[in-house]
């Protein structure tokens, strides 16, 4: 897997993720029987079509799922993962942050043994914590590389000062933040911090976790309607879908801010996965994009 040297330490190189991951957040059992919905089904498309990055995490409680799909294929996948986000009920329950070491060395022996491998390619802090300082959590990863269990840290829901901490530990290879034509909060403090530093950016929820794909409504507070008028205009122009324009204006941040941008839709349908991977080649125009950047607010 490439790497790039920093003093005497590595980094994952940003050639490493492809144009393009694949969310796995969504990914059930529940869907095994539903052919087009099949999850193995659809890890298995992603593969075939280029894709190379996998995401998911303990809090998703789904790693077994996702270590049975590339379980065939495991040395055509990096293989994402995250730890800190603890819940006490259900999903969408009460929860907790942790990163402290005790909990960090658990979890990742926890999710080795769920996904069956040996080693996590990029192990992410899902949530920065109010009570252990990063540079703790960051340590206790470094432990972790050195011991062959995992090969590269990444950070996800954290400040631009969190990451600076961190990679003055070790580099950072991704920060992994929501990044959409209407959700842009993260290019206020964490894209200079990410631009000075090296870091890949891996965009989750590139079409608003599929609102942008549907009927406008409401989304977020913000009337979704003047934006999808744009998108559905400009998706016609390019025979194209609004959710593929979406995702295309995401794949153009790369260019437009010089930073390395990886976006993760995320899907349970492999038509609507090869959709996705499609949207990488949309070349939008300048004028298409700027009438874009209108509707995100940079806060």
């Amino acid at each position: 897997m490439p790497t790039t040297q920093t003093g005497t330490q590595q980094a994952m190189a940003p050639s490493a993720f492809g144009r393009q991951g694949f969310g796995a957040m969504r990914l059930s059992e529940e869907t095994a029987d539903e052919g087009d919905r099949d999850p193995a089904a659809v890890v298995g498309a992603a593969l075939d079509a280029g894709v190379t990055m996998v995401d998911t995490a303990d809090a998703y409680r789904n790693e077994e799922l996702v270590g049975r799909a590339i379980r065939a294929r495991r040395d055509e996948v990096l293989l994402a993962s995250k730890f800190g986000l603890v819940w006490h009920d259900d999903v969408g329950g009460s929860h907790e942050f942790r990163a402290d070491p005790a909990y960090v060395r658990q979890a990742c022996e926890a999710s080795l043994r769920r996904l069956g491998v040996d080693v996590i390619d990029l192990y992410y802090l899902h949530h920065r914590s109010e009570r252990t300082p990063i540079e703790e959590t960051v340590a206790t990863l470094v432990e972790l590389i050195e011991q062959g269990k995992i090969r590269a840290i990444g950070l996800s829901n954290v400040t631009a000062e969190d990451l600076r901490r961190a990679h003055a530990v070790h580099p950072v290879a991704a920060l992994q933040e929501r990044w959409s034509v209407l959700q842009r909060g993260m290019e206020r403090e964490l894209l200079p911090a990410v631009a000075d530093l090296g870091v890949a950016v891996v965009a989750h929820s590139p079409t608003d976790h599929g609102v942008l794909h549907e009927v406008p409504g409401t989304a977020d507070g913000a009337d979704t309607s003047r934006v999808r008028a744009a998108l559905d205009e400009i998706a016609n122009a390019h025979g194209a879908t609004a959710g593929q324009i979406a995702l295309a204006w995401v794949h153009h941040r790369e260019s437009a801010h010089g930073v390395a941008v990886i976006p993760l839709p995320g899907t349970t349908r492999v038509s609507h996965l090869r959709a996705n991977v499609a949207a990488a080649d949309v070349r939008l125009s300048g004028d298409e994009l700027r009438r874009l950047d209108a509707f995100g607010t940079v806060t």
